[in-house]
């Protein structure tokens, strides 16, 4: 009867708007509603921007000026809806299923060499119909919920030996080879950083993690080495005022903009670096438009509900690991880590500390591909609490039966 009845009380909670907006069983909150904030919050911040920030472009290629900001909302309406999805499905079945959805991954990135849609040089997107579909967007998520399993079953195993460790960097090693052929180093680069984070926070030694990663970090820098055109965006980034019309171009307008926006930006609509000076500017530097907009201190807004979000993701899988939900612990953990990394390199992009990597900014930038997967991981954030809430309820319930 107490199953059934936690049961019943998860499905109305999930579906029930106002039950979502009223306070459940006294003064328990069923889950953490500041996720849901921070989500919204940063939609209306995304859409706000995307509209101020691709209107000249969307005139100029489909004269339409609203061409990018209508698809966007519908982005944000199709992630809401898969969201809605996602907060059905419990954890469990991701554990369950992890092996599968790595293998799905794979052959979302097998197939993208084969059919995808080529764009500036890089084949990255699945055309279906009139959706388009990054490869490499699930393929992160479904990763990191793979690694986060497997670190479930060898724990022990990755915190004694080489083996342990070793194992999940053999699957990373094969994403990496087909995320080369598109080429997109960036991704590469986020899915390095997330895997040693997790792995580092799961107890792996601090002379592996240090080793592998200086192995790690010497390829990445020889693949961009080796690599004429990643290498030009490298010395760009170092002294873009050497060739400000040529590899320096992008970044020099950028820093323009930042520079522009001063403390407190132009004004909504005021940017000029957007009048198809600034290229991207709606997608990977659509950060540098909201500085030029609204300068230092709407760049602080952004940073500081990344921040906290990244923040209550951590303490979201601290509180899960300690609950002994060790798989649901570690995939916080890796969205946090993720979210945070892809973060920084945008907004570092975007203002000349780090070299350009074609990255999304989370849950803002323009992108279907990017702003589902998000969602998605959001959700599963909201999940994680919402059952490690309703495993309290349960043991606070069958406490009082007794």
């Amino acid at each position: 009867m107490l199953a059934a009845f936690v049961s019943l009380k998860e499905r109305i909670i999930l579906f029930k708007l106002p039950g979502w907006l009223s306070q459940e069983g006294g003064n328990a909150e069923t889950f953490d509603r500041s996720f849901v904030l921070l989500g919204f919050a940063m939609y209306i911040i995304g859409l706000v921007m995307v509209a101020s920030s691709s209107m000249p472009v969307a005139e100029r290629m489909f004269n339409d000026p609203f061409h990018f900001v209508t698809r966007h909302m519908i982005y944000i309406v199709l992630s809401m809806g898969v969201a809605a999805i996602t907060l059905q499905i419990p954890m469990a079945w991701w554990h369950k299923y992890s092996s599968t959805l790595l293998l799905f991954g794979l052959v979302l990135l097998v197939v993208v060499l084969f059919i995808g849609r080529t764009v500036n040089g890089s084949t990255r997107w699945i055309a279906i119909g009139p959706i388009t579909i990054q490869a490499a967007e699930p393929a992160k998520l479904f990763f990191f919920c793979y690694l986060s399993a497997y670190l479930v079953r060898r724990r022990d195993e990755v915190m004694e030996n080489w083996r342990g460790f070793a194992k999940p960097l053999v699957v990373f090693g094969l994403l990496a080879f087909l995320l080369l052929r598109q080429p997109d180093l960036g991704t590469i680069i986020v899915m390095f950083v997330t895997t040693f984070g997790l792995l580092f926070l799961a107890g792996a030694k601090l002379w592996q993690f240090i080793s592998i990663a200086g192995v790690g970090l010497t390829a990445i820098g020889a693949l961009a080495y080796f690599s004429p055109y990643r290498w030009a965006r490298v010395t760009g980034f170092l002294d873009p005022w050497k060739d400000p019309f040529g590899s320096g171009y992008q970044l020099t307008q950028s820093l323009m903009a930042y520079g522009r926006g001063e403390a407190f930006g132009q004004g909504l609509g005021n940017s000029i670096q957007k009048l198809d000076y600034l290229p991207e500017a709606h997608t990977d530097f659509v950060m540098a438009v909201l500085a030029e907009e609204f300068g230092f201190f709407g760049i602080s807004v952004v940073l500081l509900l990344s921040m906290i979000l990244v923040i209550k993701a951590l303490m979201l899988g601290r509180k899960a690991v300690r609950k002994e939900k060790f798989f649901e612990g570690f995939f916080a953990y890796a969205i946090g880590i993720w979210m945070c990394f892809q973060a920084g390199v945008n907004i570092g992009a975007s203002a000349g500390i780090v070299p350009t990597k074609g990255l999304t900014m989370p849950l803002i930038s323009y992108g279907g591909s990017s702003m589902i997967i998000m969602t998605i991981s959001l959700a599963i954030l909201i999940r994680i609490d919402h059952e490690l809430r309703l495993q309290s309820l349960q043991a606070t319930s069958a406490g009082g039966r007794k």
